[in-house]
């Protein structure tokens, strides 16, 4: 039965607390357009992407005008590009450009699926698709890239934390005229999930069916709302407020979901209710931690606030949906959020601070803003450090950082949108030049021993 109060709440919470669907993203498999003519594989990819999301947008504006529920994104994952482009034995740009001419086409906002799983090692069509990342990110608008070097089963792939230090680099460098953006739609992972709807780490899974939809949720700004009618809770009371309101944000998500997989003809995947913020007054994480009780997000006590809000989440998240799945926490990306911006502008915030805090929530170091004369070694060690949290603590964790070219500590680079800005964020001096270079496996720990 419909009730009242929760549809009044629900229309409150869109117009006064930022809450939104951040994104429905349609996963498309590309195994059935590999061809070792890149032309015709190419031409294979274009297709398919039109045909199965021809009506992607709008399905998804018939459900934010029908429902009154915003709808931020609509956006594709594919199939990893390097499994597809392998049979090739060519650069791989010419799937980028397609899937870029796919997107625009279609409408969507963006498209994830460039991506490589090294983990265990390369494989055919692996060392090329990276190779080729920056001049993919910088000749194309809508295509993102990932890259997974590390896994709790597998351990981590030192040389490709080598690799990837580079192509960081060299994506700023490349998009250096447009605020090194290239940058900022590459992440590498460990422990890449294959039903992640948000980008730049999304991509459509070798498990997964033909075709699918999973939705993003989004509501910070409704958590500390709820947070500020009991300013003298205790703390199992706070968790308890955030595990009712997640409760109710992930049912919008639901709903948004399986409507837009009815219309569409696909099966409806899984709802992601991470708590991802924008650069909007209201809508961010670090105030939901400083309305828990911290003066500043980045102080003592951040790390056990957002251990609190992410395990309420989860929990009030879960009995809400049919599937729940993807990264579902709490995001901490540093110049997509308000509150992590001035916290980092205060200097309380550092990014070991923002390390210690990926222990306990969503994906990892993500959308943080580095001196434009960081060495690629010094890029490479920070991404191993991240993907052994995640390795240890078998959760995903990620790496997202934008040199900024040309630019020092007390610059800031400004995107714009749902990107937002971020200040240069100081990195350690000292050389991890020897430790990167010598290469090979980091072994996977003891616990990964579970069959």
């Amino acid at each position: 039965m419909i009730n009242t109060y929760d549809v009044l709440e629900t229309i409150r919470m869109i117009q006064e607390e930022c809450l939104d669907i951040r994104t429905i993203t349609m996963g498309i498999s590309l195994l059935d357009c590999i061809d070792a003519d890149i032309s015709k594989a190419c031409e294979k990819v274009y297709n398919k992407i039109t045909e199965k999301a021809a009506h992607l947008v709008e399905v998804g504006e018939q459900i934010e005008k029908e429902f009154g529920i915003p709808i931020i994104n609509k956006r594709i994952s594919v199939t990893p590009i390097a499994m597809i482009s392998a049979a090739c034995h060519c650069s791989p740009v010419p799937f980028a450009k397609a899937m870029d001419r796919a997107a625009k086409a279609v409408g969507v906002n963006l498209i994830g699926g460039y991506s490589a799983l090294v983990q265990n090692g390369f494989s055919a069509g692996d060392k090329e698709l990276i190779e080729s990342i920056p001049e993919a990110l910088a000749s194309t608008e809508r295509v993102c890239s990932s890259v997974n070097v590390g896994s709790t089963k597998a351990g981590i792939n030192l040389d490709a934390c080598r690799l990837m230090g580079r192509i960081v680099r060299e994506c700023a460098e490349k998009t250096v005229d447009n605020a090194c953006f290239g940058a900022a739609k590459l992440v590498v992972f460990c422990n890449s999930v294959e039903d992640n709807p948000f980008m730049a780490g999304a991509y459509h899974g070798v498990g997964m069916p033909d075709c699918m939809i999973n939705v993003g949720v989004s509501g910070p700004g409704v958590v500390r709302a709820a947070l500020t009618k009991y300013p003298d809770a205790d703390i199992t009371q706070i968790s308890d407020v955030i595990k009712k309101i997640s409760y109710k944000i992930t049912r919008v998500g639901q709903l948004v979901g399986v409507t837009a997989s009815q219309r569409l003809g696909v099966p409806f995947g899984i709802v992601d209710l991470s708590l991802a913020p924008t650069p909007a007054v209201g809508d961010s994480v670090a105030h939901i931690l400083e309305e828990i009780g911290l003066e500043s997000c980045g102080t003592h006590g951040t790390t056990a606030a957002l251990a609190l809000l992410n395990d309420a989440v989860k929990k009030g998240g879960v009995m809400a949906c049919s599937r729940i799945g993807g990264l579902s926490g709490a995001f901490i990306p540093v110049s997509e959020d308000a509150g992590m911006i001035d916290a980092a502008k205060a200097g309380t915030l550092s990014i070991e601070k923002l390390e210690a805090m990926t222990a306990v929530c969503s994906v990892g170091l993500d959308m943080i803003v580095i001196p434009g004369d960081t060495s690629a070694d010094t890029i490479a060690a920070i991404i191993a450090d991240e993907a052994a949290i995640g390795m240890v603590n078998t959760k995903t964790t990620a790496v997202r950082v934008i040199p900024a070219i040309g630019k020092d500590v007390g610059d800031e680079l400004d995107w714009g949108g749902l990107f937002g800005s971020g200040p240069v964020m100081p990195v350690r001096k000292e050389s991890p030049s020897k430790f990167i270079s010598r290469g090979g496996q980091i072994p996977a720990p003891l616990h990964s021993l579970k069959n």
